[in-house]
């Protein structure tokens, strides 16, 4: 299973990269730009085919891809990028990003009409996760925890125990979880107003025993779906940023060996489908960086544009824009190194993603 999620994986990264380009290479063809190459891969060049003024070269290195347009710094040439408006070089620029946030909400949907593993239900309220400083922390309520009852009433299921807590906020409430073959009593006092993504208790949860069954749904059932768990993913990309930001979660980027990583495990996790939702978490997250004003990708290019606008039409010199952009390059490789290596290490150091 871990040869074919690797192999699987490869395949997704090949086709966010083409997705991103092919995005390039339509918004270079209605703006008239001319496209000297469109590859797929780095090279050295395995071999290539030339279609009218286009060569389509298929490269050795995999992990990775290219759109090459005539001029992106130099407008000598009537049909180099440089040589339009900037309104259409932006368009262009920005239009590998913009296929990369459509994506989910295509791949989605086709991904639930495919037969695959659904979860129906579970048996057992397990506790998962415990907050630090939470209610449920302060009462003593440990991960594996089984809960029982809240002040006597039986909750088999995540609504019930939702239900249950919403009526006690503020008050102190019983619970009795098992713990291993003993039951237990915790008081507690569900909080009203809990820090986001805590809940009133601060805890997570999961079933015990996961029952589930193989389906496939119809377009009509779909559709909506796929629509809104992509929708789901920018929330849970900007609830992310803001988490970083204030210092809840700690900054741990990954390399591509380590969104393999994850893919192996999540799949190990949750079953082959969840792949699909991570690849198009990847697409949204990789449109985001891409546009970044970072020099040699998409964005940093756009803010060179603009700064054109700014200064009404007058440009930075295509030499000192090509500089910059070399400088980016080179940053941008050695980061990719850097990260590769810390996959690598935590690899061997048989460390895993998932908590």
């Amino acid at each position: 299973m871990v040869i074919v999620t690797i192999i699987i994986f490869i395949f997704i990264l090949a086709l966010l990269i083409f997705i991103h380009e092919i995005g390039h290479f339509i918004a270079a063809r209605l703006a008239g730009v001319k496209v000297e190459e469109f590859g797929m891969g780095f090279p050295p060049r395995l071999f290539a085919v030339k279609r009218g003024e286009t060569v389509y070269s298929f490269n050795l290195i995999p992990l990775g891809g290219f759109c090459k347009l005539l001029g992106e710094e130099d407008p000598s040439e009537p049909r180099s990028l440089a040589s339009k408006r900037p309104l259409v070089r932006l368009f262009v620029l920005g239009a590998g990003s913009f296929m990369m946030f459509v994506l989910p909400f295509v791949l989605l949907p086709i991904g639930y009409m495919i037969p695959h593993e659904v979860i129906t239900g579970g048996e057992g309220l397990q506790v998962s996760r415990v907050e630090s400083g939470s209610p449920a922390e302060e009462a003593g309520i440990k991960v594996d925890d089984m809960i029982l009852s809240v002040d006597g009433e039986p909750v088999h299921t995540f609504e019930e125990l939702q239900e249950v807590i919403d009526s006690k906020l503020g008050s102190e409430t019983m619970m009795v979880v098992s713990r291993g073959s003993a039951e237990v009593e915790v008081f507690m006092v569900p909080r009203a107003d809990p820090p986001r993504g805590q809940g009133p208790l601060g805890i997570g949860l999961e079933w015990a025993t996961v029952l589930t069954e193989r389906r496939a749904y119809l377009p009509w059932e779909a559709i909506p779906m796929g629509v809104k768990d992509g929708g789901r993913m920018f929330v849970l990309i900007e609830e992310s940023v803001e988490s970083l930001i204030r210092g809840d979660e700690p900054f741990a980027p990954l390399g591509i060996v380590g969104a393999g990583q994850a893919g192996v495990e999540i799949v190990a996790e949750w079953g082959l489908f969840s792949l699909v939702a991570w690849a198009c978490l990847i697409s949204i997250q990789l449109g985001i960086i891409n546009l970044l004003p970072i020099p040699a990708l998409d964005g940093g290019r756009i803010v060179f544009v603009l700064i054109e606008v700014a200064r009404r039409g007058k440009r930075v010199s295509p030499r000192t824009e090509g500089m910059v952009h070399l400088a980016g390059f080179l940053m941008l490789i050695s980061l990719v190194m850097l990260l590769f290596g810390s996959d690598i290490a935590r690899l061997i150091r048989g460390e895993t993603l998932l908590p």
